[in-house]
């Protein structure tokens, strides 16, 4: 009969069992409860822990002075917005926020996003049309990713991971007439990479492409003022798209996208995301205000980011754990193998420290590691504790 080769759309889920099985192993990384604020200690699970394992890079996200700017935007504007920005859900202050971002990036306007994820979404399925191309770095954010499927792109490519022979292959390939749009991360999120952007832009100029890179990591962590990879480069002119979230150095939740003012009038009147979604709440943008204020007055801020973390990647060189080298704040400690991974991650967790496991598809097999991530107040002392810590657990592991 007919019914009986019916098959349950939930049968996936109840034949998944990988997360119970790591769980059942003791062996489980996600899900670890805060009883405190993101800060470069907390509590987790009842533990006092070093966080080497967070976003928050200018550490911002617990200053009196966000905290202040958030609660007083609550006070005044409420709780949330009610509505998208294209209807009744713009506050004055999204749009001195937007003029703000726009100054800083050296863009002619700006436009915000309720979340970093939601700008990729919403900036690539706008701007990307049945004709266009988008060629794609291969380590780029999952959002990209996300955002090249939806899309109704003619074709995206893929080339190997700042590799600009790579990228010139598969520019060559198209159409010369044809709308291209060149997407890469400025620091890549999981290797810490900082983007060959003077050779990308140079190449969008020779096959006829625009450029646009995700600074999600960028800002805050390299260019003047922690403005991010365009600025870094000297080459705020020649990038056509600026994005980034506010979820890391901007000490908050949203995000935005910065270009010239016809770019951002055509996504604000054609990006659905944008347009069906509720504004971001009075509150974040307060603190995204305030963040953006402190670090362009506060330079000293990311001066202390990158000294504590090459502090830190020279104690884990000498302690002979194996980093990917590398010149920001994120790194990556290799485990090579899923279970060692998630068992240096249980261990360093006892040891009180707490680290981010990454395996596949986030990376290649064969290539596990340890996203490590620092911030601006983070501590040598600090620094020196969890440096021991991996000592002990590499001691247990090889």
């Amino acid at each position: 009969m007919a019914g009986d080769t019916n098959v349950d759309i939930f049968e996936k889920c109840y034949n998944f069992t990988e997360a119970r099985d790591a769980i059942a192993s003791g062996l489980y990384p996600y899900f670890h409860a805060l009883h405190t604020a993101q800060d470069t200690e907390v509590v987790m699970d009842g533990r006092r822990i070093i966080m080497i394992g967070s976003n928050n890079y200018m550490g911002l996200t617990n200053d009196p002075r966000t905290k202040k700017a958030a609660a007083e935007a609550l006070e005044q504007y409420g709780t949330g917005c009610s509505g998208s920005r294209f209807l009744n859900g713009t506050l004055k202050l999204h749009e001195q926020l937007e003029a703000e971002l726009a100054e800083f990036f050296g863009k002619e306007a700006a436009l915000t996003f309720s979340t970093g994820f939601q700008t990729n979404l919403g900036v690539i399925t706008a701007v990307v049309g049945r004709h266009d191309y988008i060629i794609n770095d291969a380590e780029n954010h999952a959002s990209i990713i996300d955002a090249c499927r939806l899309s109704f792109a003619k074709k995206v490519l893929k080339y190997d991971h700042n590799d600009m022979a790579s990228l010139e292959e598969r520019l060559a390939r198209l159409p010369e007439e044809a709308g291209k749009l060149i997407i890469t991360d400025g620091v890549f999120s999981m290797s810490g990479d900082i983007a060959n952007l003077p050779k990308i832009v140079e190449l969008g100029k020779k096959y006829n492409a625009r450029v646009m890179v995700d600074d999600a990591h960028g800002v805050g962590m390299i260019g003047d003022c922690g403005r991010g990879t365009a600025a870094y480069y000297g080459l705020t002119d020649e990038v056509d798209i600026i994005m980034t979230t506010f979820s890391k150095s901007l000490a908050s939740l949203g995000g935005c996208v910065a270009a010239s003012a016809p770019v951002i009038d055509y996504i604000k009147h054609r990006s659905r995301p944008f347009i069906f979604s509720a504004s971001i709440p009075p509150a974040n943008v307060a603190a995204a205000r305030e963040a953006l204020r402190i670090m362009q007055e506060e330079p000293e801020r990311q001066k202390a980011l990158i000294d504590i973390s090459n502090y830190m990647r020279a104690r884990l060189k000498e302690a002979g754990i194996p980093i990917i080298e590398g010149k920001t704040a994120i790194i990556p400690v290799y485990t090579y193998e899923m279970h060692r991974t998630f068992l240096a991650t249980k261990l360093l967790f006892e040891e009180g420290v707490y680290v981010n496991p990454v395996i596949p598809p986030a990376v290649n097999e064969g290539e596990c590691m340890l996203r490590t991530s620092y911030t601006a107040t983070h501590t040598r002392e600090q620094m020196d504790t969890a440096v021991e810590a991996f000592k002990r657990v590499w001691a247990k592991l090889y």
